[in-house]
């Protein structure tokens, strides 16, 4: 063999050699991937910030022992109460301190937090490490939070949408439609309006008085009510800012409007409702003494008896409404994707890759499809093989219409605001409802936060703002279509 020869034949075999590994690695899955290259920091301890409560029972309980079994690693989760959680991140980075490798954040704070420089891009990982197509599978809505400015800075990781939750038996009753279609001339069915919804509120508010029942439940404490004023604002037709001038708009006719409705439902709710919080919702729903909720994921598969399988969730009140529960999209047909969760890297840790490594395989296909199937967490569909899944969708009777409620939620669902002060518009936004349901006027409450908001965007910049909400503003889930 010449050395011609030779070098060809050497030539070959490393190109067959190469397209032989190419082929293989494109074979694996994102786990895969992430646990082999992950082997090679073995003994480290990755420090995860995570919403204190069932948001960590995830980590502590089920991902964060697995991952160390499969590389070795540790997890050591820092449980934060909610409220705390993004002033923690970015006290955290201020100072420097490198408390955490992994943070766990609400998408509508990303643009904050790259502007303080807390989050690390991830892109170069992504394209060392990410099987092409490997994202694909989230579903095309929650697609929109993984990047901002043109740099991935997050992966998405929890389909939170609002649901409806009403009583089937309630709604299917022969007595109950008739003496609906006897008062108000329609068929009785799940609201499609938030005027239908306050009627059918007040219907079955007179109609399970006797038993001490109510029509409907909706949280209104305060710092937990911005997210159905978000909602509601928009699907009556309100705007959140002029975007030549940044003005805030939302005490426009639509949005006092909509404010003064939900003021008005509140009369039909249970007495007390403006401090009624995600718990009393809930335990309601549970004890069978509400025909109607609107909520997050979770209530919706716990009052089937989901709940049930888990040892961390027997604190909660045993579920009365079991077989009863219909699912719907809020009225209006455009629930808010309220909160939610991406997972990034600390710009501070001292293991980013190996930080990035776990969260593409916690996001994984399937991975994250065990994840959102466990009783005990929160985490919630959101990859269209999550709603697919002929294994959730055995778990009980009607848990295929739950996924689709929550597929056809993402799909129509509205976008938090997110550009830069978010946190700070939704407080103040907060704090307007909250006057208004304790007896200011709506348009009074509205004019207040429209000046808390024109302060805010002076203080950081018209200009810089302008350009993040039409960027924001033109993403498909901005506004009701």
């Amino acid at each position: 063999m010449n050395w011609k020869i030779h070098s060809v034949f050497v030539i070959s075999i490393l190109a067959l050699l190469s397209f032989g590994l190419q082929s293989y690695g494109q074979e694996k899955s994102a786990a895969d991937i992430a646990v082999e290259a992950a082997k090679k920091y073995k003994g480290i301890t990755l420090r995860v910030i995570w919403e204190a409560g069932l948001q960590a029972q995830d980590p502590i309980v089920f991902s964060g022992p697995l991952w160390e079994k499969l590389t070795g690693i540790k997890v050591q989760t820092i449980e934060t109460p909610f409220p705390e959680l993004f002033s923690k991140i970015v006290t955290a980075h201020l100072a420097g301190s490198g408390d955490f490798d992994v943070i766990n954040y609400v998408p509508a704070w990303q643009a904050d937090l790259v502007e303080a420089g807390a989050l690390e891009p991830l892109d170069d990982f992504m394209n060392k490490y990410m099987p092409p197509g490997a994202l694909d599978d989230i579903h095309p809505t929650y697609q929109q939070w993984l990047v901002w400015k043109g740099k991935h800075y997050g992966i998405f990781d929890d389909g939170d949408t609002f649901v409806m939750y009403y009583r089937k038996d309630l709604f299917g009753d022969k007595a109950n439609q008739e003496a609906y279609k006897a008062k108000y001339g329609q068929d009785l069915r799940p609201p499609q309006t938030w005027q239908e919804w306050d009627q059918i509120c007040a219907f079955f508010k007179e109609r399970l008085a006797a038993s001490g029942g109510h029509g409907c439940a909706i949280q209104r404490a305060a710092g937990q009510t911005y997210p159905w004023v978000e909602e509601e604002l928009r699907v009556y037709g309100a705007k959140f800012f002029d975007p030549e001038t940044m003005k805030a708009t939302i005490n426009s006719e639509a949005a006092i409007k909509a404010l003064t409705d939900m003021v008005n439902n509140n009369k039909n709710m249970p007495p007390g409702i403006e401090k009624w919080s995600f718990i009393e919702v809930f335990s309601a729903w549970m004890d069978g003494k509400v025909a109607m909720i609107i909520s997050w994921p979770p209530p919706g598969r716990w009052s089937q008896g989901y709940r049930d399988r888990a040892e961390q969730l027997k604190w909660m009140p045993e579920t009365k409404v079991i077989g009863k529960v219909g699912y719907a999209l809020p009225p209006g047909g455009h629930p808010e994707l309220a909160a939610g969760f991406n997972l990034g890297v600390s710009s501070d840790s001292p293991n980013k890759e190996a930080a990035y490594l776990f969260i593409q395989w916690l996001t994984s296909k399937e991975i994250s499809l065990q994840r959102v199937m466990l009783p005990y967490a929160l985490r919630d569909p959101y990859r269209l093989s999550h709603y697919e899944s002929k294994e959730y969708r055995s778990q009980w009777d009607n848990a295929g219409e739950y996924l689709d409620v929550l597929k056809l939620g993402a799909e129509k669902g509205l976008l938090d605001l997110a550009i830069p002060g978010a946190r700070e518009y939704e407080e103040a936004l907060d704090r307007a409802a909250v006057a208004a349901y304790a007896g200011t006027p709506p348009k009074e409450a509205l004019d207040k936060a429209a000046a808390e908001w024109d302060a805010i965007t002076q203080r950081l910049g018209v200009d810089k703002q302008r350009e993040a909400y039409k960027e924001w503003a033109s993403r498909p889930n901005a506004y009701p279509r």
